[in-house]
């Protein structure tokens, strides 16, 4: 079964907006899309990138895929 949900993330913990329909300790599968931003600031800091968000952009939407 497949639900989907908002949800805020707030002091390290998911809290969604509506009741979810499990049971107690129930164990569920968790995919996050971010809401809002895009794929390269969402993404970014997951590869262990150490330069700015900038220069990530740049390189990921270059047309040429040249790095």
């Amino acid at each position: 079964m497949t639900i989907t949900v908002q949800a805020m993330y707030e002091n390290g913990v998911l809290k969604p907006r509506q009741p979810l329909p499990l049971k107690e300790k129930e164990e569920v599968q968790v995919t996050l899309e971010i809401i809002g931003r895009s794929r390269v600031d969402a993404s970014y800091g997951l590869i262990g990138w150490k330069g700015d968000a900038e220069t990530v952009e740049r390189i990921a939407l270059d047309p040429t895929d040249e790095i």
